[in-house]
């Protein structure tokens, strides 16, 4: 199947992967930052988006694709290293013009990859999990806003998501527009836009992410 078997359609898969993924970025980004202009607002929405069918299976759509575009990123990163071979060693000094998020997007797969499983476990496992178990407590589950205020007041946490949002950074700028690559979008032209539209995108939906954990640190330190 060529999506499987050609290298052309394994990077299509991830470039449709990624755009998707991308695109819920966006939306969890503009989700979360409303709690900064309220927290009963922002309790709604996540009742909205709790225990409800729709949301279950936006979640379990969720997965499938990250599950996706983690396997293919796997794929195409051994493949990348065996057609290389004893050339890999060769080349000793920083070739020009290759960005370092090029070079280093699996490293930062993985680095969001840890991301996903700490936001898993203290936001997901704590709220929309215990919904749908009842295994914990059920009315903290539907607070999102006291989940952002434990965590994100304890300096440990708040700089923890900074620090992993910085390396989401990175993959989110190379990796747009490199998806808009394998979509065949791109040219001598385009490239240079795509890059600008990517830089512009990712830090968005970064300072949207990383406002919220500053906002209530800086909180938490002046009292």
């Amino acid at each position: 199947m060529w999506l499987i078997n050609s290298p052309v359609g394994r990077k299509f898969v991830m470039g449709i992967t990624g755009a998707a993924l991308v695109l819920f970025l966006l939306f969890h980004s503009m989700m979360n930052v409303v709690v900064l202009f309220s927290e009963e607002a922002y309790n709604a929405v996540c009742a909205f988006l709790g225990a409800n069918w729709y949301a279950v299976v936006a979640t379990m759509g969720l997965t499938a694709l990250v599950g996706i575009h983690f396997l293919y990123a796997v794929i195409l990163t051994f493949q990348n290293r065996r057609a290389r071979g004893k050339d890999k060693y060769a080349v000793t000094t920083r070739q020009e013009g290759v960005e370092w998020s090029s070079k280093n997007m699996f490293i930062l797969g993985l680095v969001i990859c840890c991301f996903l499983v700490l936001h898993l476990y203290q936001f997901w496992a704590k709220m929309q999990f215990v919904e749908l178990t009842h295994l914990g407590d059920v009315e903290k589950a539907a607070d999102g806003a006291y989940w952002i205020n434990f965590y994100f007041r304890q300096p440990l946490y708040a700089i923890t998501y900074i620090v992993l949002l910085a390396g989401l950074w990175f993959h989110l700028t190379h990796g747009i527009w490199s998806a808009m690559q394998s979509f065949g979008l791109s040219n001598k032209t385009w490239l240079p836009r795509w890059k600008s539209i990517s830089n512009i995108v990712s830090t968005i939906i970064i300072a949207l992410f990383m406002a919220v954990p500053i906002v209530y640190l800086i909180k938490s330190l002046i009292g």
